[in-house]
């Protein structure tokens, strides 16, 4: 139970999609509660999604700025009115400058659809495919300015199948992203992870 020396955390979730990672997040308990929903396309069908949970929902187009920097700022400027404890980028297709990152350094965390350090960027199950894994995954981590390098708080594999392709196995690793996700968030709620270097650590949870 929550009380007003430890207060649920507040949690805002970026999305560019149809939100499935960001309904994961609805659907089990994280710890803390969703405050907002944000995207970058105002037609994100996962907008919908956090409409209809009665959640508050916004859209920065990143078309509509000069650079990344000033899209990034404004980002940042819409965010803080919802004033988050913890920002989740689930499924945020955008490469985020050190405006950003900065601005939530510690408290910034995003999902991947690979076993970090293998694939990072984009197109990673058809790389995995490429190079011929036996394993793939998912991989939750913090977020630092060097993409896709941050500490890793969890990560969850799948078998790679012969008869894999790359839709098939993006589906599988999608069903571990739901449940890897909200897992990893609510180690961060519970004040439970601590970083040295690169390397995160899990402990007991803090307050209560």
């Amino acid at each position: 139970m929550s009380s007003s020396a430890n207060p649920r955390k507040r949690i805002a979730v970026l999305i560019s999609g149809r939100g499935s990672n960001m309904a994961a997040l609805l659907r089990n308990d994280c710890g803390g509660d969703v405050v907002v929903v944000g995207s970058n396309k105002a037609d994100a069908g996962g907008l919908d999604v956090a409409r209809d949970a009665g959640l508050a929902t916004f859209a920065v187009g990143h078309k509509d700025f000069a650079s990344r920097e000033a899209f990034d700022a404004a980002l940042v400027e819409r965010l803080n009115e919802y004033r988050p404890d913890v920002v989740v980028l689930a499924g945020f297709m955008r490469i985020l400058t050190p405006v950003f990152v900065n601005a939530f350094a510690g408290r910034l965390i995003n999902i991947h659809p690979s076993l970090l350090p293998a694939f990072p960027g984009l197109d990673t199950h058809q790389r995995a495919l490429a190079d011929g894994v036996k394993l793939h995954g998912c991989t939750v981590h913090f977020v630092t300015p060097e993409l896709d390098r941050g500490p890793i708080i969890a990560q969850a594999a799948v078998q790679v199948d012969d008869d894999d392709t790359a839709d098939t196995l993006a589906a599988k690793v999608l069903v571990q992203e739901h449940q890897v996700l909200p897992f990893a968030v609510r180690l961060f709620c519970e004040g439970r992870l601590s970083v040295e270097g690169l390397r995160v650590r899990t402990g007991p949870a803090r307050g209560g």
